[in-house]
């Protein structure tokens, strides 16, 4: 075998633990089918009977999500945090306010609301994240105390009375969502969000000091941001969030050859960099304000997204999933389409996959950094973009399920330096969905490695865990793992789990009628002599060995 890499590991130095919590989700009421027509749905014959708070519950939906272990799941939103009035959400359904809904148009039910969400997250033994919109204090102090607090108070007996006599315990809260953008309601410069946060986290603490509290950072202008927010509310907040998005322009471009693959596979290298200077800004400015420690980073909100022109027909969801067939413009791509917007139907694919992957390799080592990453979760869950696809006919597992499949179950916690010497290539890295002046996506001239690679240990110590990304489309990359340097030795058989490698089709996508086009291999017992291994083109590996 002729060895075009060297993989390099360190066992005897771990970097850091990654937290479970970094493979969170994410669901938006109102948001294109991420909770009616998603995980509830009371007219459809696959969700669970009434009467109770567990009625409309898709079960097969229900099913993919406890299948795959969710460690946690963010709720309300998203954009629809910023109005959401709580107190809409409880109570008997039918008693319940529908409301004109601020961020994404049309009208809210309020049918599934705070019981139900934590009644879901229960059933499928996900942690619940609530979000407030950082508009009202009371109004946050009282969501809290009809969660968690034990007493005998008026919201207490409403908790009872709906079903739920015993304390909540929900431990995550956000402060607010992108209270910096002008979409948002309560929009607000730094030093107002800096004060509205720490008089939220103060008196929401009062309820319970055993919460975790999430403050906004912002993705711009972030040292003006952030420098008030941990003068102010520092001491209070346990994280500070991060929103980051990827794009992909291939629904308009694959058809004329161009499939956007390179572009997507590269992307978490942006991802990662934004990651290491707001945690090195978050550390300095903690050290300036006088904390004794920085907080935490919180990825909150990532995806890829699928963009399209926006005078194109306007997509709708398939019956199989993904997009329904619409008329498209004939003719060849334009280069830079005046307006784009984010397709949200639009499948996840193989490439996507590649892309999942990479980002949690950043995130893997993000818990080295000075503020570590402790905490992700990407939108979304169910439909939008989503691990699960659901429609009227059932659910399916996207390609990206298989992905947080691969990391959250079958990595280890304990992060180990890991190096790669290999191939790689020069590259405009695309910098997440934002455009420059004409239209054209933002990039920056980057280096992008064919292999990169994350090594993980168990808990005990005993199983060593090396996840791959081989991002070259058309090659297989033949590798030898080296373990301390040489001094260390590996088995010679290793269990394999791989997803792509059947695959032709960077652009492969599940769907109903094909739920496993995109599918994860495995073979227990795979000979890795004196540590080579070749890794499939297009492809996400991880391997497994028991050592001794």
């Amino acid at each position: 075998m002729t060895v075009q890499a060297v993989i390099g590991i360190d066992t005897r130095r771990p970097a850091g633990r990654i937290e479970r919590d970094i493979y969170g989700h994410f669901l938006e009421s109102a948001f294109f089918g991420n909770i009616e027509g998603g995980v509830f749905d009371e007219d459809s014959p696959l969700s669970a009977p009434g009467p109770g708070v567990r009625a409309g519950f898709r079960e097969d939906v229900l099913a993919l999500c406890r299948d795959l272990g969710i460690p946690h799941v963010r709720w309300p939103g998203g954009n629809f945090t910023s109005p959401y009035r709580w107190e809409d959400g409880i109570g008997a359904r039918a008693a319940r306010p529908r409301r004109l809904e601020l961020a994404w148009g049309g009208e809210e039910s309020n049918r599934f609301g705070t019981d139900e969400f934590l009644a879901w997250c229960a059933d499928v033994g996900a942690e619940p994240f609530l979000v407030h919109g950082c508009r009202s204090v009371d109004d946050a102090v009282r969501w809290v105390e009809y969660t968690n607090y034990a007493g005998d108070t008026a919201c207490t007996r409403r908790r009872a009375a709906n079903g739920h006599p015993e304390p909540y315990r929900v431990r995550y809260w956000g402060v607010g969502n992108e209270p910096y953008g002008p979409w948002q309601m309560g929009h607000r410069p730094p030093a107002e969000y800096a004060a509205a946060a720490r008089e939220h986290a103060r008196f929401m603490r009062l309820v319970d000091p055993a919460i975790k509290l999430i403050a906004c950072g912002s993705p711009w202008q972030q040292e003006e941001w952030t420098r008030p927010l941990l003068q102010r509310a520092g001491p209070l907040i346990d994280y500070v969030s991060l929103h980051l998005y990827a794009a992909s322009t291939h629904p308009y471009t694959a058809p004329h050859g161009d499939d956007d693959y390179e572009a997507v596979v590269a992307q978490p290298l942006y991802f990662e960099q934004r990651i290491q200077d707001y945690a090195h800004l978050v550390a300095d400015l903690s050290a300036e304000a006088g904390l004794e420690r920085p907080p935490a980073l919180a990825l909150d909100e990532w995806n890829i997204r699928h963009l399209e022109p926006a005078d194109w027909p306007e997509p709708q969801p398939g019956s199989d999933g993904g997009t329904a067939a619409r008329e498209l413009p004939d003719g060849p791509a334009e280069d830079r389409p005046e307006r784009l917007r984010v397709n949200r139907y639009s499948p996840r694919t193989l490439a996507d996959a590649l892309f999942y992957a990479g980002v949690f390799h950043a995130l893997h080592r993000a818990c080295a950094l000075p503020a570590p990453v402790t905490l992700a979760s990407t939108v979304n869950l169910v439909n939008a973009n989503g691990l699960v696809v659901a429609r009227p006919g059932g659910a399916v597992r996207s390609a990206s399920y298989h992905v947080w499949d691969l990391y959250q179950n079958h990595t280890g916690p304990v992060a180990l330096p890991t190096t790669v010497e290999g191939p790689a290539r020069t590259a405009a890295v695309r910098q997440g969905d934002g455009s420059e002046r004409g239209g054209a996506l933002a990039t920056r001239p980057g280096v992008v490695a064919h292999l990169d690679a994350s090594a993980t240990l168990s808990a005990d110590g005993r199983r060593l865990h090396l996840a791959v990304v081989n991002r070259h489309r058309d090659r297989a990359l033949p590798a030898r793992i080296v373990r301390d340097g040489g001094h260390g030795s590996l088995p010679e058989v290793a269990a394999v789990r791989d997803l792509g490698a059947g695959t032709d089709d960077v652009l492969a996508a599940n769907s109903l009628s094909a739920p496993d086009r995109v599918a994860v291999r495995h073979r227990p017992a795979v000979q890795t002599p004196d540590g080579h291994y070749t890794f499939p083109a297009h492809s996400v590996t991880v391997l497994a060995f028991d050592l001794a």
